[in-house]
């Protein structure tokens, strides 16, 4: 869902913008206000409303949507060396509206839209979870997207192709600590998620996004730690989706599969968590076969359980780490288990993002795999 895929994190985007651009703000926001506020509604007045499917049009919806409040361009991957050194990488885009409609104001820092990144590398070899965070305005050229030729980036974080059609795409991500530069092409069609791209997460009208993902992407390039380059190769996935409200009232959060198979298919699943503990009818996913054929997944027809727990040393949330996956009528049964435990994103606000083994059986034959999992809401 981010974001839900994913992602992750318009709400985080709105704590941050509003913190960072208040002088008199001296402290976070309500984590739980922020994420309702945020994706639960608000004053909705202006922005266009993701009520029904749409035509997808691509490079076009590559690019940004600006009559929305809030999107997301989203990767995850999992690389590996040619000696098996394995390294996940989270790199992700958001942009938030500020008001519907652009002021008319001199100033060249002017805007109305804000950019937020999030960058994080897993150093399985070193058991380590480097990440950082990046905000900024569209203005000036500090951050911005685009959709021909397809670019969205944030300082010098950026993820573009060169292309006219949008792939292959490139990433680029660096810091003191870490960086990577990413070759990425896609194996597959665009998975159009939900109902043909329209993501329904609450009863109301327009509580929904537009969702599309690509869930195999090959990958090669370099990851650098500590001054010292890996070449890479390796999948990635890709989330994209934009939205003005899309949680309800009632929903505490949310955890999100994106699982790459050995048999060459791909299973996403967001699990929407009500305040009670309970599964939110509203969850969905989607199983990609092979040749790129899709079948939904509803929420009725996925198991998800937590077999085991971790809690932060940074900040004392307790998350799940460990998950039996089934999906009975397919004959699917995972366990899902992280690369490490220590995949906190801990910045203003907090949330679980972490590369995963996959292990399992898929009727009468075993799968193995890896993936990404996202837990929001738990350090509410």
């Amino acid at each position: 869902m981010r974001h839900p895929a994913g992602v992750i994190m318009v709400l985080m985007l709105a704590a941050i913008t509003f913190r960072q651009w208040s002088a008199a703000e001296t402290t976070s926001p309500d984590p739980a206000a922020a994420v309702m506020d945020i994706l639960g509604g608000g004053d909705t007045a202006g922005y266009a409303r993701a009520l029904a499917p749409r035509p997808f049009s691509f490079p076009a919806d590559y690019g940004p949507h600006d009559d929305f409040r809030q999107e997301w361009w989203y990767y995850t991957g999992n690389l590996d060396t040619a000696e098996g050194r394995h390294f996940g990488y989270e790199l992700t885009f958001f942009r938030f509206a500020l008001a519907p409609h652009e002021a008319e104001r001199d100033s060249a820092w002017a805007t109305r839209q804000i950019y937020l990144a999030h960058f994080a590398l897993t150093d399985v070899h070193a058991n380590r979870y480097l990440n950082e965070e990046r905000i900024d305005r569209a203005a000036l050229g500090l951050a911005g997207a685009q959709s021909s030729p397809y670019k969205v980036w944030l300082e010098t974080w950026s993820a573009q192709s060169g292309s006219s059609q949008g792939l292959p795409m490139h990433l680029h991500a660096a810091t003191s600590r870490m960086a990577i530069d990413l070759d990425l092409n896609s194996l597959k069609p665009v998975v159009l998620q939900g109902d043909k791209g329209l993501s329904q997460k609450g009863g109301e009208p327009g509580d929904a996004s537009y969702y599309y993902s690509l869930t195999r992407l090959s990958t090669r390039g370099t990851v650098r730690v500590d001054g010292k380059s890996y070449p890479v190769s390796g999948l990635s996935w890709m989330d994209r989706e934009w939205s003005t409200s899309a949680l309800e009232r009632g929903q505490a959060g949310w955890d999100w599969f994106a699982l790459q198979l050995s048999d060459k298919r791909e299973l996403m699943f967001y699990r929407l968590r009500r305040k009670d503990g309970s599964m939110d009818p509203h969850s969905r996913g989607t199983l990609v076969e092979a040749d790129g054929g899709t079948q939904p997944l509803p929420s009725q027809a996925v198991s998800v359980v937590a077999t085991e727990y971790w809690q932060s040393p940074h900040s004392g949330v307790r998350y799940p780490v460990a998950w039996k996956l089934n999906v009975p009528s397919l004959g699917i049964s995972l366990d899902i288990t992280p690369y490490i435990r220590d995949q906190e994103f801990n910045h203003r606000l907090r949330y679980w993002e972490g590369a995963v083994r996959v292990a399992g059986r898929d009727d009468d034959h075993s799968v193995k795999g890896n993936g990404y999992v996202e837990l929001v809401g738990y350090a509410e």
